[in-house]
C-alpha cells in the first residue's frame, strides 16, 4: 500500500498546529480523555479511516482501556461495557457524523440524550472532538494514508513525543 500523496497536514504550513489546536480546545472542555478516544474510534470506523482506527484503538490501550470496549465500538448498542453516558456520546458521534444518512441528521432524541448527559461545555468538546476527527478522517482516507506509517515521520514522531510529555 502506497499514499496517494505526503499528508496535507504536513504539506501546509501551519495545518498541523491549526487541527492539532481544536482537538487540545476539545480537551479542555473537561470532556475524558478515554470518552474522546472512544469517540474518534467509532467515526474512524465509520468513515473506514485506518490510520485512525489504528491510532486511536493503540490510544485506548495505552490509556488503559480494556480490549473489550475497544473491541466492541463498532458494537456498542449491543455491548455491555459502555455507560449511558458514553452511549449517549457514541450515538452523537455516529449522528454527526452521518449527517447526509436521513432527512434529521442529528434528531432531538439523540441531542437531547447527549445533553441529559453533558453539560454545555462537555457538549461543545465532544462536538469538536466529533468533527475534528472527521477532518482527519477525510483527510486520510481521501490521500489513501497507510496505517502505521502515520508514526514513520519525523513530524509525527515530533508531535507523538511533544504530546506524551504536556500529558504527563
Amino acid at each position: 500500500m502506497k499514499a496517494r500523496m505526503n499528508h496535507p497536514a504536513m504539506l501546509i504550513p501551519g495545518a498541523m498546529e491549526t487541527l492539532q489546536s481544536l482537538s487540545t480546545l476539545a480537551e479542555k472542555s473537561g470532556l475524558s480523555k478515554s470518552l474522546a478516544e472512544l469517540v474518534h474510534l467509532r467515526a474512524s470506523q465509520i468513515n473506514g479511516c485506518s490510520v485512525c482506527v489504528d491510532m486511536h484503538a493503540r490510544n485506548l490501550k495505552r490509556g488503559g482501556e480494556s480490549d473489550e470496549r475497544s473491541f466492541a465500538v463498532a458494537a456498542w448498542r449491543d455491548a455491555p461495557y459502555f455507560t449511558d453516558a458514553e452511549r449517549a456520546a457514541l450515538a452523537l458521534t455516529e449522528a454527526v457524523t452521518r449527517l447526509s444518512d436521513r432527512e434529521d441528521p442529528v434528531p432531538d432524541a439523540v441531542w437531547d440524550e447527549a445533553a441529559k448527559h453533558f453539560d454545555e461545555k462537555k457538549l461543545a468538546g465532544l462536538l469538536l472532538a466529533i468533527s475534528t476527527i472527521n477532518v482527519w478522517n477525510r483527510l486520510n482516507v481521501a490521500t489513501r494514508q497507510v496505517a502505521g506509517e502515520w508514526m514513520k515521520s519525523p513530524e509525527a514522531r515530533k508531535w507523538v513525543e511533544e504530546h506524551a510529555m504536556a500529558a504527563r
